[in-house]
């Protein structure tokens, strides 16, 4: 390949962008992914699956939990609700930091983080500690939501950014698919109270292993250049597009435009609310806060939702032996449900880049409320016909919140601000999304006693009706827009 002869100044995302050129001349076809850009992509996949792996294992390990602990409604919900507590927590805070101290930075903090706390979950002999080490892995995976997002999208072409980005995000359903098999493995080979803790036990060696390895990563060159770093961005674009033969041969950037003072007016939590952004905060946050409300609602509490209407459990459960029975029936209808959140976000992964975000989001939340109205007709029938129809309405659900709103919520969050701004904006969504989350898994157990199955379902059809409202009144399409070029003025 042709060394590159521009010596004039660029914008990092133009360097990533640029496409190599043969010695005649001839443009290559696509922008090769460097080595290095295929291993920021792997590690931040692994937080996405963990973060899948976590949330949906505790499905599983719920009930044992509760018998260990003898834990009542109020007690259970906490638990089901700890995790997102500290993801809202944690994206804002924690992600919120990689605007100030680097996305390699937090990057690597939270996975020490998260397996400091695993292990304190997997010892835990009370109650007590048992919340606090789930709120502290999800501290954890909620500083994962921007910061995986933004060491993704700050490293590799906006051709491919939307692929990539929910390719990664992808991972979250593996890890779904992978909790609820391992909770299901491990209870059929421990046939004790003790079973929950080898579920979470098995997660920590792999979350060491990719401590050790982030380490390695370059950090992102546009948040370095955001700063005033110009030769720190420079040296990290260059290991970040290491190729051989070399390109480009050399690497010059230019200063960003709002770098300075005028970066203090596009800074902190207020510019957030300001006219300038509101517009993007609003689409970034509000539609995420909705669809989280029906996809951790239905997929926290799935396992228990298909062991009441399938038949297939003992209605009340006299000793370990009906509890464990009970939970592997359940978690094998969940794991089955769990395939189509796979299937979802690979279409996603296969249309964002090529419909846009905003018309699959639109349209996933129109699906999701669909599958949910459909979930509600399997309550007026009874026996094969009732099941039938509730399995196909969560996998309606599943297969279009991935689709939709689960997927491009989390893409937008991640583009519609300047870098600047860029971990605050998508943290602070990401923790709007979790207050709805957090809020369900605490209120849902309390709330189906209440009210029952019909009208929460009833209600989750309504917010995902309002999901679709809002992001096209508040649409922003960002399909193949250049990083750099993200703001307003």
């Amino acid at each position: 390949m042709n060394k590159s002869s521009d010596t004039e100044p660029r914008t990092v995302q133009e360097y990533i962008d640029e496409t190599p050129v043969w010695p005649d001349g001839t443009p290559a076809p696509s922008t090769p992914m460097t080595a290095m850009q295929w291993r920021i992509w792997t590690l931040a996949s692994a937080g996405k699956f963990f973060e899948g792996l976590v949330v949906f294992m505790t499905s599983v390990a719920l009930p044992l939990i509760v018998r260990e602990f003898g834990l009542d409604a109020m007690a259970k919900g906490a638990v089901s609700a700890m995790p997102l507590v500290g993801i809202l927590v944690g994206a804002t805070v924690l992600g919120g930091m990689a605007d100030k101290f680097g996305r390699k930075a937090m990057f690597i903090v939270e996975m020490i983080l998260f397996s400091l706390c695993l292990l304190l979950l997997v010892f835990s002999p009370d109650y007590f500690l048992l919340l606090v080490a789930l709120f502290g892995v999800g501290l954890a995976l909620g500083c994962d939501y921007p910061t995986a997002h933004l060491v993704i999208s700050e490293s590799i072409p906006s051709r491919c950014r939307g692929r990539l980005v929910l390719g990664a995000f992808g991972f979250q359903a593996l890890g779904a698919l992978a909790g609820t098999a391992i909770g299901y493995l491990v209870l059929a080979n421990v046939q004790e109270l003790a079973a929950w803790r080898w579920m979470y036990a098995t997660i920590v060696i792999p979350a060491v292993a990719v401590v050790l390895a982030r380490f390695s990563i370059t950090d992102s060159a546009h948040w370095l250049a955001a700063k005033g770093r110009i030769r720190d961005a420079e040296n990290e674009v260059r290991r970040l597009l290491h190729r051989k033969p070399p390109y480009p041969s050399a690497i010059r950037l230019a200063r960003p435009k709002n770098d300075g003072g005028d970066d203090k007016k596009r800074t902190g939590p207020s510019a957030l609310l300001s006219p300038r952004y509101r517009r993007a905060t609003i689409l970034a946050a509000v539609p995420w806060f909705l669809q989280d409300l029906g996809t951790y609602g239905i997929g926290i509490f799935t396992p228990t939702i298909l062991a009441s209407v399938m038949g297939a459990k003992a209605q009340h459960a006299r000793n370990l032996a009906d509890v464990i029975h009970n939970d592997m029936g359940a978690a094998k209808g969940a794991a089955f449900i769990d395939v189509l959140l796979l299937v979802g976000i690979v279409a996603a992964v296969l249309l964002a880049d090529r419909v846009g975000r905003i018309k699959l989001q639109v349209f996933g939340f129109v699906g999701c409320a669909a599958g949910l109205f459909l979930a509600t007709l399997s309550l007026d029938g009874s026996g094969a016909s009732s099941t039938a129809l509730l399995f196909c309405g969560f996998m309606i659900f599943s297969f279009m919140t991935n689709l939709g709103p689960n997927a491009m919520t989390y893409l937008i969050a991640g583009e519609v601000f300047p870098t600047a701004i860029r971990g605050l904006g998508a943290g602070l969504a990401a923790s709007a999304a979790k207050l709805g989350a957090a809020a369900t898994a605490f209120l849902f157990p309390i709330l189906l006693a209440d009210l029952g199955t019909r009208t929460i379902l009833y209600i989750l059809v309504g917010t995902s009706l309002l999901g679709a409202v809002v992001t096209w009144l508040n649409r922003i399409e960002t399909t193949g827009i250049d990083l750099d070029k993200i703001d307003y003025d």
